[in-house]
Protein backbone atom coordinates (compact mmCIF):
# COMPACT_ATOMS: atom_id res chain seq x y z
CA UNK A 1 0.00 0.00 0.00
CA UNK A 2 1.42 3.15 -0.82
CA UNK A 3 0.61 7.09 0.78
CA UNK A 4 0.12 10.03 -0.23
CA UNK A 5 0.47 12.88 2.92
CA UNK A 6 -1.01 16.61 1.96
CA UNK A 7 -0.65 19.88 4.34
CA UNK A 8 -3.62 21.32 4.82
CA UNK A 9 -3.06 24.21 7.34
CA UNK A 10 0.21 25.32 9.06
CA UNK A 11 1.57 28.56 9.60
CA UNK A 12 3.00 29.51 6.27
CA UNK A 13 2.04 28.71 2.48
CA UNK A 14 4.26 26.94 0.00
CA UNK A 15 4.11 27.58 -4.29
CA UNK A 16 0.24 26.92 -4.35
CA UNK A 17 -1.55 30.05 -5.05
CA UNK A 18 -4.55 31.33 -3.19
CA UNK A 19 -4.07 28.97 0.00
CA UNK A 20 -4.05 30.36 3.23
CA UNK A 21 -2.01 30.33 6.26
CA UNK A 22 -2.75 30.37 10.15
CA UNK A 23 -1.45 29.25 13.37
CA UNK A 24 -2.24 25.77 12.88
CA UNK A 25 -2.05 22.24 11.92
CA UNK A 26 -3.74 19.58 9.56
CA UNK A 27 -2.70 17.31 6.94
CA UNK A 28 -5.02 14.83 4.39
CA UNK A 29 -3.58 10.79 4.40
CA UNK A 30 -4.74 9.53 1.21
CA UNK A 31 -3.78 5.64 1.25
CA UNK A 32 -3.71 4.00 -2.23
CA UNK A 33 -6.57 1.69 -0.50
CA UNK A 34 -9.35 2.83 1.61
CA UNK A 35 -11.09 6.35 2.37
CA UNK A 36 -8.89 9.64 3.16
CA UNK A 37 -7.93 10.21 6.93
CA UNK A 38 -7.74 13.83 8.07
CA UNK A 39 -5.29 14.43 10.91
CA UNK A 40 -6.10 17.45 12.86
CA UNK A 41 -8.10 20.04 11.98
CA UNK A 42 -6.15 23.41 11.73
CA UNK A 43 -7.82 26.57 13.96
CA UNK A 44 -10.65 26.58 11.83
CA UNK A 45 -9.92 30.04 9.37
CA UNK A 46 -8.09 27.50 6.53
CA UNK A 47 -9.09 23.96 6.18
CA UNK A 48 -11.60 23.92 4.25
CA UNK A 49 -10.93 26.60 1.67
CA UNK A 50 -7.23 25.36 1.59
CA UNK A 51 -8.77 21.91 0.98
CA UNK A 52 -11.15 23.34 -2.29
CA UNK A 53 -8.04 24.84 -3.47
CA UNK A 54 -6.03 21.71 -3.66
CA UNK A 55 -9.27 19.81 -4.93
CA UNK A 56 -9.22 17.90 -1.46
CA UNK A 57 -12.51 16.30 -1.23
CA UNK A 58 -13.16 16.49 2.75
CA UNK A 59 -16.51 14.39 2.13
CA UNK A 60 -14.59 11.26 1.55
CA UNK A 61 -12.71 11.64 4.65
CA UNK A 62 -15.00 9.88 6.90
CA UNK A 63 -12.35 9.29 9.46
CA UNK A 64 -10.91 12.31 11.61
CA UNK A 65 -8.14 12.07 14.24
CA UNK A 66 -7.32 14.80 16.52
CA UNK A 67 -3.45 14.48 18.06
CA UNK A 68 -4.44 17.10 21.16
CA UNK A 69 -7.31 19.43 22.68
CA UNK A 70 -5.70 22.19 21.29
CA UNK A 71 -7.47 25.43 19.31
CA UNK A 72 -5.24 25.14 16.63
CA UNK A 73 -5.94 21.73 16.14
CA UNK A 74 -9.16 21.45 16.61
CA UNK A 75 -10.96 24.35 16.00
CA UNK A 76 -11.36 23.12 12.22
CA UNK A 77 -13.66 20.56 13.22
CA UNK A 78 -17.04 22.22 13.70
CA UNK A 79 -16.79 23.63 10.24
CA UNK A 80 -15.84 20.44 8.45
CA UNK A 81 -18.64 18.76 10.17
CA UNK A 82 -21.36 21.09 9.01
CA UNK A 83 -19.57 21.70 5.36
CA UNK A 84 -18.85 17.82 4.87
CA UNK A 85 -21.10 15.66 6.81
CA UNK A 86 -20.65 13.59 10.10
CA UNK A 87 -16.85 11.93 11.30
CA UNK A 88 -15.99 9.32 13.59
CA UNK A 89 -13.28 11.25 15.82
CA UNK A 90 -10.51 9.37 17.04
CA UNK A 91 -8.58 11.18 20.33
CA UNK A 92 -7.57 10.69 23.81
CA UNK A 93 -10.06 11.01 26.28
CA UNK A 94 -8.49 13.71 27.39
CA UNK A 95 -9.19 16.57 24.77
CA UNK A 96 -12.05 18.55 25.88
CA UNK A 97 -9.98 19.78 29.85
CA UNK A 98 -9.79 23.20 30.11
CA UNK A 99 -6.31 24.76 28.77
CA UNK A 100 -4.73 27.94 29.20
CA UNK A 101 -1.72 30.03 28.68
CA UNK A 102 -0.64 32.00 31.20
CA UNK A 103 2.05 34.51 30.67
CA UNK A 104 4.82 35.52 33.12
CA UNK A 105 3.05 38.92 33.37
CA UNK A 106 -0.12 36.72 34.23
CA UNK A 107 -2.07 37.33 30.61
CA UNK A 108 -3.87 34.14 30.44
CA UNK A 109 -5.46 33.22 26.63
CA UNK A 110 -8.05 30.20 26.28
CA UNK A 111 -5.68 27.21 23.99
CA UNK A 112 -8.59 24.54 24.59
CA UNK A 113 -10.67 23.24 22.19
CA UNK A 114 -13.64 25.74 21.49
CA UNK A 115 -16.76 24.01 21.69
CA UNK A 116 -17.68 21.05 23.62
CA UNK A 117 -18.77 17.83 23.04
CA UNK A 118 -22.64 18.23 23.06
CA UNK A 119 -22.17 20.92 20.67
CA UNK A 120 -19.69 18.55 18.11
CA UNK A 121 -21.68 15.24 18.54
CA UNK A 122 -24.95 17.63 17.72
CA UNK A 123 -22.69 18.58 14.21
CA UNK A 124 -21.79 15.00 13.48
CA UNK A 125 -19.01 14.03 15.48
CA UNK A 126 -19.10 10.49 16.50
CA UNK A 127 -15.89 10.51 19.14
CA UNK A 128 -13.64 7.20 19.69
CA UNK A 129 -11.65 8.16 22.86
CA UNK A 130 -8.55 5.94 23.86
CA UNK A 131 -5.27 6.44 25.50
CA UNK A 132 -4.12 3.51 24.77
CA UNK A 133 -1.91 2.21 21.19
CA UNK A 134 -4.30 0.67 18.66
CA UNK A 135 -4.51 0.69 14.83
CA UNK A 136 -7.62 2.97 13.60
CA UNK A 137 -7.15 1.97 9.57
CA UNK A 138 -4.90 -0.62 7.76
CA UNK A 139 -1.29 0.08 8.38
CA UNK A 140 -2.11 2.88 10.61
CA UNK A 141 -1.98 3.33 14.76
CA UNK A 142 -2.41 6.14 16.82
CA UNK A 143 0.13 6.46 19.25
CA UNK A 144 -2.10 6.64 22.35
CA UNK A 145 -0.56 8.64 25.46
CA UNK A 146 3.11 8.90 25.78
CA UNK A 147 5.38 8.44 28.63
CA UNK A 148 7.67 11.41 29.64
CA UNK A 149 10.81 9.36 30.33
CA UNK A 150 13.72 11.46 28.69
CA UNK A 151 15.12 13.56 31.06
CA UNK A 152 15.84 16.66 28.86
CA UNK A 153 12.28 17.19 26.97
CA UNK A 154 10.99 19.15 29.83
CA UNK A 155 8.13 20.90 27.27
CA UNK A 156 6.36 24.41 27.16
CA UNK A 157 6.18 25.64 30.76
CA UNK A 158 3.21 28.10 29.72
CA UNK A 159 0.52 25.59 29.97
CA UNK A 160 -1.70 25.68 32.34
CA UNK A 161 -5.35 24.28 33.44
CA UNK A 162 -6.75 27.25 34.88
CA UNK A 163 -6.41 30.52 34.06
CA UNK A 164 -4.26 31.58 36.78
CA UNK A 165 -1.31 29.38 36.51
CA UNK A 166 -1.84 27.41 39.34
CA UNK A 167 -2.27 23.84 37.84
CA UNK A 168 0.30 23.01 35.30
CA UNK A 169 -0.82 21.17 32.05
CA UNK A 170 1.77 18.36 30.46
CA UNK A 171 -0.71 17.96 27.83
CA UNK A 172 -1.37 14.13 28.67
CA UNK A 173 -3.63 13.44 25.67
CA UNK A 174 -0.97 14.52 23.07
CA UNK A 175 -0.63 11.48 20.20
CA UNK A 176 1.07 10.90 17.22
CA UNK A 177 -0.22 8.74 14.18
CA UNK A 178 2.43 6.09 12.87
CA UNK A 179 2.34 4.75 9.23
CA UNK A 180 3.68 1.93 8.13
CA UNK A 181 5.31 2.12 4.34
CA UNK A 182 7.21 -0.21 2.28
CA UNK A 183 10.08 2.37 3.06
CA UNK A 184 9.51 1.82 6.96
CA UNK A 185 7.57 3.66 9.64
CA UNK A 186 6.35 7.33 8.64
CA UNK A 187 5.51 9.75 12.29
CA UNK A 188 2.99 12.14 11.91
CA UNK A 189 2.96 14.91 14.55
CA UNK A 190 0.70 17.57 15.75
CA UNK A 191 2.60 19.13 18.26
CA UNK A 192 4.39 16.73 19.97
CA UNK A 193 4.03 17.48 23.50
CA UNK A 194 4.83 14.75 24.69
CA UNK A 195 8.57 15.26 23.21
CA UNK A 196 9.94 13.57 20.02
CA UNK A 197 12.17 11.16 21.90
CA UNK A 198 9.87 10.37 24.23
CA UNK A 199 7.53 9.75 21.45
CA UNK A 200 9.78 7.36 18.99
CA UNK A 201 10.67 5.62 22.43
CA UNK A 202 7.01 4.58 23.04
CA UNK A 203 6.94 3.63 18.93
CA UNK A 204 9.68 1.81 19.61
CA UNK A 205 8.34 -0.12 22.40
CA UNK A 206 4.72 -0.68 20.98
CA UNK A 207 6.19 -2.12 17.19
CA UNK A 208 9.06 -3.21 18.27
CA UNK A 209 10.71 -1.25 14.80
CA UNK A 210 13.29 1.21 14.72
CA UNK A 211 13.03 2.03 10.70
CA UNK A 212 11.50 5.38 11.23
CA UNK A 213 11.86 7.05 7.51
CA UNK A 214 9.83 10.18 7.81
CA UNK A 215 9.14 12.53 10.47
CA UNK A 216 6.16 14.92 9.67
CA UNK A 217 4.82 17.56 11.55
CA UNK A 218 4.97 20.11 14.31
CA UNK A 219 7.49 19.29 17.42
CA UNK A 220 6.85 22.18 19.48
CA UNK A 221 10.88 22.76 20.56
CA UNK A 222 9.66 26.97 19.65
CA UNK A 223 9.01 26.93 23.31
CA UNK A 224 11.42 24.35 24.97
CA UNK A 225 14.90 25.38 25.61
CA UNK A 226 18.58 24.62 23.62
CA UNK A 227 19.10 21.35 25.36
CA UNK A 228 16.21 19.83 24.22
CA UNK A 229 16.64 21.01 20.67
CA UNK A 230 19.89 19.27 20.49
CA UNK A 231 19.13 16.31 22.31
CA UNK A 232 16.61 15.41 20.23
CA UNK A 233 18.67 16.37 16.99
CA UNK A 234 21.22 14.02 18.32
CA UNK A 235 18.40 11.08 18.70
CA UNK A 236 17.30 11.84 14.91
CA UNK A 237 21.05 11.53 14.05
CA UNK A 238 21.07 8.16 15.49
CA UNK A 239 18.02 6.96 14.27
CA UNK A 240 19.58 8.06 10.52
CA UNK A 241 15.70 9.28 9.44
CA UNK A 242 16.29 9.92 6.17
CA UNK A 243 13.37 12.86 5.73
CA UNK A 244 12.44 15.26 8.62
CA UNK A 245 9.79 17.33 7.46
CA UNK A 246 9.22 20.33 10.30
CA UNK A 247 5.89 22.52 10.52
CA UNK A 248 4.19 24.76 13.09
CA UNK A 249 5.27 24.92 16.55
CA UNK A 250 8.73 23.43 15.87
CA UNK A 251 10.04 27.08 15.85
CA UNK A 252 12.42 29.13 13.31
CA UNK A 253 15.55 28.36 15.62
CA UNK A 254 14.87 25.06 15.45
CA UNK A 255 14.62 24.28 11.74
CA UNK A 256 17.61 26.35 11.21
CA UNK A 257 19.68 24.00 13.62
CA UNK A 258 17.89 21.26 11.82
CA UNK A 259 18.72 22.42 8.21
CA UNK A 260 22.42 23.07 9.37
CA UNK A 261 22.80 19.72 11.32
CA UNK A 262 20.82 17.41 8.93
CA UNK A 263 20.70 19.00 6.09
CA UNK A 264 19.90 15.85 3.12
CA UNK A 265 16.88 15.28 5.56
CA UNK A 266 15.23 18.57 6.73
CA UNK A 267 12.20 19.84 4.69
CA UNK A 268 9.47 22.62 5.68
CA UNK A 269 5.98 21.29 5.57
CA UNK A 270 4.10 24.21 4.73
CA UNK A 271 -0.08 24.23 3.23
CA UNK A 272 0.24 22.62 0.03
CA UNK A 273 3.30 20.28 1.16
CA UNK A 274 3.19 16.74 -0.57
CA UNK A 275 5.23 13.60 -0.13
CA UNK A 276 4.54 9.99 -0.76
CA UNK A 277 5.86 6.53 0.09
Amino acid sequence: MSVRITILCENSVGPISGTLGEHGFAALIEPSQGAPILFDTGAGATLLPNASRMNKDLRQAWTVVLSHGHYDHTGGLLPLLNSCGPKQVFAHPGIFAARFRVKDSGQSTPIGIPQDRPVLEAAGARFDLSDEFRPIAAGMYLTGEIPRMTAFETGDKGLYRDCAGRVADSTPDDQSLVIETQKGLVVLLGCCHAGLVNTLDHIARMTSRHDIHAIIGGMHLAFCGQEQVEGTLASIRTLGVPKLAAAHCTGFAAAARMLHVLPKAFQLAMVGYTIEF
